[in-house]
């Protein structure tokens, strides 16, 4: 019993470099920055109230408090700005200058805690009430950022680490970092596989007909009609393909021998569906989160440091060998 809690320990906490995180941070605000770029002309258009916008806010926001109302929303900074006599209009243009500053200072490193919790609530905020045109990429910016706002940040290469220097004798604890690093695979090995296992259970994914539906539907229909029928025969190869890439993520990314190969499968997946739909932003998100899990260098079985009695990770414990 002992020798199987060390080794959860051990699998839970191993010792990693800051090297993933500085691929996190970078990757998630280059995508904040692409993000509200791409909305910056029709932010406010978005997520304006009632009889202002494209679908009324206020909509979207009272049925997201019929679920609960601790959610968070662009309502909050609205009503708390309407009490200093600040439009909606001129609220929303703050938080979205405020998305973008949050995404350069991730990217340069700069306050890169702050930058990340800010971050992570403006987006969210948005998210929840813009829940009418949100999609997939905005969920998995929501979990990126949240895994990031709650990780040993700041890295070595940020501009933090430079202008606070951090003194040598108490650097980031390695442990600390294999966990955040593990605990963001463990959440995409679970997503891949039930993504998956829905498809193909389905059976629109075996004969094709789900990678056609989503072909020809505005506004991801970007490739002619006419290449798309000359291209038929491929749809079930590509649709079981999809599902079988996704459905055995778990098991082969974790594999040594299989991880980088699986892992270019799992890029060129999304590759093609940012060039064949459009969803540039979902692609660039699904790539950053997985090459920060498991970019080349990481190794499900390596030499990391075991855990004191207290279950507390420790740089200074000696070597163990998970297998």
């Amino acid at each position: 019993m002992r020798a199987l809690k060390e080794r959860l320990l051990a699998f839970l906490f191993p010792a990693e470099t800051d090297g993933w995180l500085a691929l996190l941070r970078i990757g998630l605000g280059l995508q904040l920055v692409c993000y509200a770029l791409s909305l910056g002309i029709d932010w406010n258009y978005l997520f304006a109230g009632t009889g202002q916008g494209l679908i009324s806010r206020d909509l979207a926001e009272a049925l997201l408090s019929l679920q609960s109302s601790f959610v968070p929303r662009l309502g909050w900074f609205v009503r708390l700005a309407a009490h200093f006599g600040v439009g909606e209009g001129k609220i929303l243009f703050a938080t979205w200058i405020v998305l973008l500053v949050a995404g350069c200072g991730l990217i340069a490193g700069f306050f890169s805690r702050s930058s990340a919790a800010v971050a992570w609530l403006v987006h969210l905020c948005a998210a929840m009430s813009g829940g009418f045109v949100t999609y997939g990429a905005d969920n998995f910016m929501t979990i990126g950022l949240f895994y990031l706002m709650l990780s040993p940040l700041p890295d070595r290469y940020t501009l933090d680490r430079q202008w606070r220097k951090r003194p040598a004798a108490h650097p980031i604890d390695p442990q600390w970092l294999g966990f955040w690093r593990r605990v963001l695979q463990l959440h995409l090995c679970l997503i891949y596989f039930f993504g998956g296992l829905t498809k193909a259970l389905g059976t629109g994914w075996w004969n094709g007909d789900n990678i056609w539906r989503a072909l020809i539907r505005p506004p991801f229909n970007l490739i002619p009609p006419e290449a798309l029928v000359t291209w038929k025969y491929l749809f079930p190869l590509l649709g079981i393909s999809a599902w079988l890439i996704e459905i055995c993520y778990p098991l082969f990314i974790w594999n040594n021998r299989t991880r980088k190969m699986w892992l270019i499968c799992t890029i060129a997946m999304h590759i093609g569906i940012g060039a064949a739909m459009g969803m540039y932003l979902f692609s660039l998100v699904m790539i950053v989160l997985n090459v920060a899990a498991f970019g080349p260098g990481i190794a499900f079985a390596r030499n990391i440091q075991p855990m004191p009695a207290a279950g507390c990770p420790s740089a200074d414990s000696t070597a163990a060998e998970l297998i």
